[in-house]
Parts: C-alpha cells; structure tokens; sequence
C-alpha cells in the first residue's frame, strides 16, 4: 500500500480559498485504534470555524490542519485488541485538533469506541452526517432531562441540527415548537414539530415568535441557531437551554444553561448505534443536501457559510 494519502488541509487560517488538497503520510492505528478508508466525510459549520481560525498556539499542532468531525467508510487496518473485521463499514466522530487531524482525509485513524457499523440500509454519505450532528443532539437532550410532555423549543430548525432535535425530542415524548422560514414550513413540520413559528433574523422577533406560541416560554431550548444570550428570552423561569458553540452565561431568571461539548463524545460509538437504530425505526431522517468530490471542499464550505442548505453537504473520497 502506498505510504502517502490525500487530505484535505489549512495551511494558514483563512477563506474557503485556503483549503487545499496537501499529501500526507499514511496514519496507522495504534493499540485499541482503528484506521478507516474514508468514503464520505459531513461539512459542517464547526468546520468552516476551524477553518477560519486554525489551531489554537497552545494546541502545538503544525499545519495544515485537517477539518472535519463525521466520516463513514470501511475499517482497512486495527491495532491490537480491535474486534472490528477489515472491510466492515462503519461511521465515526473524530475532533480535528489533534495531530493525525480530522475526517477530511483518504485514511483516518480513532479509538475503537468512535466507531459503530453502518447498516445496508443506509448510504456512505447518510451515515456521515449522523455521528457528531446526532450525538450533539442526544447529549443535549440527555442534560436538560425534560419529562415527556414537556415542551421543547429549537431555533435553527431546518438545519441539521435543528432537524435531529426536532425528531431526537418527539421520540422522548416531547411537544415541539420549532422555528422556521417560510420556504421551510413543511420541511419543518414534515419532521414532527407540534407548532411552527415565524423564524427572524432579529432576535426580539424570534423570542416574540415562540412567546406567543408558548406565553409562559419552552420548557427547554435547543438553540441550533446560535441566539446565545438572546435566546435566554425563549425559555420559561427555571427552564434550561442548550447551546452548541460552547456559549455558558450569563444567565438569568433561573435558566439553566448547558453548552453542549461534542468533545466529550469522542467515545460514544455506542450512542452512534443507538441513533443509527432510530434511522432503521424510521424515527430519525438522514438528509444530504449533496455530494461533492473532496477537491471540491472550497466550494462545499462557500455554499455552507451562503445559508440555505437544508442537510448536509458531504465530500466524497
């Protein structure tokens, strides 16, 4: 086999344009490690952030730095203690600051428990989006412990966060009130939300959307479209909201603020499973916008950061 691999690396932060096809040495797994032959790798908006800021100095990772946090494939190599067989497919949720980086990449290396097959039912480029979007989801649930009936609000609805929380929040018997445009009403609601409210731009207008469907505010908030602070004005007293770019306070009128740490489930190839069990069950939808060659990654990060996307763009390796 050969010893060099094509990546898809930052050399130095930057727009899309700083995104390149660089060679890079094969990696190999080391004990408990598995090595998967990539065949799909998600563009999600964690990756255009990464691009555009690099590794932090203190990280001391050279570049270019590799993006990319969800990948599917085919296990071609495992280290010792590895019960994965070589040519199994799987998907898996990888952190690019490290230095082997992340899933934008021919062969990529992680822990045996990132992994979890991928059944014949769904595609290479389905199960790519599922591994970090849906765990983010499911660990945001799993925090704020809302009790069935409860009602769940999520901003960014149509997006593919907001899509998994939607269907992730109506399997664990919740009431859902969701936010959407106009062109994304029966998007949204196709995915199972109880009311739909008029999405803005403007934060007062989406706080006085989901207030007058819900007076007294949502019981608690998945926040997919990064209100932040803002978003505090959509949920009741006492109630929780979960944030997804690390955002923690301050909060007010007893809210309850959980950021949701995707680096904390970089193990969770078991809750991968899970989820992907609720796919089969018909209770979760896989959406993929398209799919781009890898050499086309510039392109792929332009349409993502554009908005209006619906799903997830995915390269192909």
């Amino acid at each position: 086999m050969t010893t060099t691999m094509r990546a898809i690396g930052v050399r130095s932060p930057g727009g899309p344009e700083v995104l390149e096809t660089v060679e890079l040495p094969v990696p190999e797994p080391g004990p408990g490690e598995v090595r998967i032959r990539t065949t799909a790798a998600a563009v999600n908006p964690t990756d255009t952030v990464f691009r555009q800021v690099g590794a932090r100095p203190e990280e001391g990772l050279a570049p270019p730095w590799v993006p990319g946090m969800e990948l599917a494939g085919v296990v071609d190599a495992v280290g010792a203690g590895v019960e994965w067989g070589l040519g199994r497919r799987v998907m898996a949720i990888v952190t690019p600051r490290r230095p082997l980086g992340g899933a934008y990449a021919e062969r990529v290396v992680v822990a045996a428990d990132a992994v979890a097959a991928v059944p014949d039912a769904i595609s290479d480029a389905e199960a790519a989006t599922l591994p970090m979007n849906g765990l983010t989801v499911a660990s945001a649930l799993h925090h704020m412990a809302l009790p069935q009936g409860a009602v769940l609000g999520v901003t960014g609805a149509a997006g593919a966060v907001g899509g998994y929380a939607i269907e992730l929040g109506r399997v664990a018997g919740l009431r859902v009130v969701a936010d959407s445009a106009e062109r994304d009403r029966d998007l949204v609601a196709g995915l199972g939300a109880d009311v739909v409210v008029p999405a803005s731009r403007d934060a007062a207008a989406e706080v006085a959307a989901f207030r007058e469907a819900v007076p007294e505010g949502v019981d608690g908030l998945v926040d997919a479209a990064v209100l932040d602070a803002a978003a505090l004005g959509i949920v009741r007293d006492g109630g929780v909201l979960a944030t997804v770019r690390f955002w923690s306070g301050p909060t007010e009128r007893d809210i309850r603020v959980h950021p949701v740490k995707v680096r904390d489930h970089l193990h969770d190839g078991d809750g991968i499973a899970r989820l992907a069990e609720l796919v089969l069950a018909g209770q979760l939808t896989l959406r993929v916008a398209d799919e781009l060659p890898a050499e086309r990654a510039a392109e792929a990060h332009r349409r993502l950061e554009a908005g209006g996307v619906r799903g997830r763009l995915v390269l192909t390796f």
